[in-house]
């Protein structure tokens, strides 16, 4: 079968169990997962676990998944060999190379340490079905696609196709050529993160840029209430988000604009983190991924679920991705006791002390210590200032410095973090 026609197979797979199921997502679940354990018995980590049930299956951090990670895949790759494919693609800006025909994908996450994902030729079909089915829609129109990445993957180039024209935009090429080329090729569909959606903002305010795409896409970066109402002006469009990982294509958005999660393809269980359970992590099982299974993968986003989304989706909604595990600050107040302060907190301080407030960053540089950037006038940072102090306050955390910062504290071609805490003695 040739890749195009596993596409269309797996398309139709997904639209008829949704069919016949009627979003009965546990029984979907139940059927995959029995599907699934067929596929994993060449995983030496998993072998002894396949006879006993779900809950039997360890819960993996990232640094047990990439520690183990010889053992987990079934194909008998190993960690060292994958990562000197991902380097070499990352430093000839190549990235055609796979091992044994399996994909290599790579990423560095907030902690610093190399992120490996394999995807083999049936997974990478069965990603573009999904992203068809949820994403981009299926057409017999053509559509040009801009991609705007990091690093480019053999997986996303799978998208092209006779109807579909699939370009990566390359984020450490300079701002001004990528601008240049995006205005030549004026996409029907827009795909990057936030903080390259508000450069574009930017030149189509003020640089003269002219592109009009049918359909914009946020991804890789935690799109903010804020930033999602002040780019839907800009562009006059609704901004729809795709939340995905190296674990997985997580979550899509919903006719009424919010996120779901694809439960249909993953098991997500829910670690809560505050007393009113309104934050918890997602422990994910990706119920279609056999070249590197990913059972009980804990995450360290925070996610808070919305629970009143009037669509027609049975699966989990969620109100926003509040940030990381490593965005949430940890102060102590007047009586030397650890305060957890999480990033919503600090985003909602911020962006309500002034209407004028779009481009901000606060960061955590020692125990009791804040870098803050706003852009704009300097009354603006007083007034972002002092609202955050008005929060510790309530938290009796009241021996705070709070830093002017001059730019905005993110590195381009990393993740765009409004929130994060730098300090390396937190626990």
């Amino acid at each position: 079968m040739t890749f195009k026609l596993k596409i269309i197979y797996n398309l139709l797979e997904i639209k008829i169990l949704k069919f016949l199921f009627k979003n009965n997502i546990s029984k979907i679940q139940k059927i995959k997962w029995n599907y699934f354990l067929k596929k994993i018995n060449q995983s030496p980590f998993y072998q002894s676990f396949i006879g006993g049930s779900f809950r039997n299956f360890p819960v993996l951090e990232k640094k047990d998944f990439l520690k183990n990670f010889d053992l987990i895949n079934t194909k008998s790759i190993k960690y060292s060999d994958a990562v000197k494919v991902a380097l070499k693609a990352e430093n000839t800006r190549n990235f055609k190379p796979s091992i044994k025909g399996i994909t290599v994908g790579l990423s560095t996450g907030t902690s610093g340490n190399k992120s490996v994902f394999l995807a083999s030729e049936n997974e990478r079909a069965y990603w573009v079905a999904a992203v068809i089915d949820r994403v981009i829609g299926w057409s017999f129109k053509k559509r040009k696609i801009v991609f705007f990445l990091r690093a480019n993957s053999n997986l996303y180039e799978s998208v092209n196709s006779k109807l579909i024209d699939f370009n990566f935009f390359d984020l450490l090429i300079p701002n001004e050529i990528n601008l240049q080329k995006l205005q030549a090729l004026n996409p029907t569909i827009l795909v990057a993160q936030t903080s390259m959606l508000l450069v574009i903002a930017d030149a189509l305010i003020n640089k003269g840029l002219k592109i009009n795409p049918e359909k914009i896409i946020s991804i890789a970066e935690v799109l903010s209430k804020e930033d999602k109402h002040y780019l839907e002006k800009i562009f006059s469009k609704k901004i729809h988000q795709v939340y995905q990982c190296n674990e997985g294509f997580l979550a899509h958005t919903c006719e009424k604009g919010n996120l779901h999660f694809n439960e249909d393809l993953l098991i997500i269980e829910k670690e809560y983190i505050d007393k009113e359970k309104k934050r918890f992590f997602p422990i994910i099982t990706d119920l279609n991924r056999t070249t590197q299974p990913v059972i009980r993968y804990k995450l360290d986003d925070i996610i808070h679920e919305k629970l009143d989304c009037q669509c027609q989706l049975k699966s989990t909604a969620i109100e926003m991705i509040e940030g990381r595990k490593d965005d949430v600050l940890k102060l102590l107040n007047i009586n030397g006791e650890e305060v957890i302060v999480f990033p919503d907190f600090m985003r909602r301080a911020i962006v309500f002390s002034d209407d004028n407030i779009v481009n901000y960053s606060l960061t955590q540089v020692n125990e009791n210590e804040l870098n803050l950037f706003v852009e704009g006038e300097i009354q603006y940072f007083k007034k972002a200032k002092n609202s955050i102090l008005e929060i510790l306050k309530k938290l009796k955390v009241s021996n705070i410095i709070i830093n002017y910062n001059k730019k905005l504290d993110h590195i381009k071609g990393t993740k765009l973090r409004r929130i994060k805490n730098e300090f390396k003695n937190s626990n």
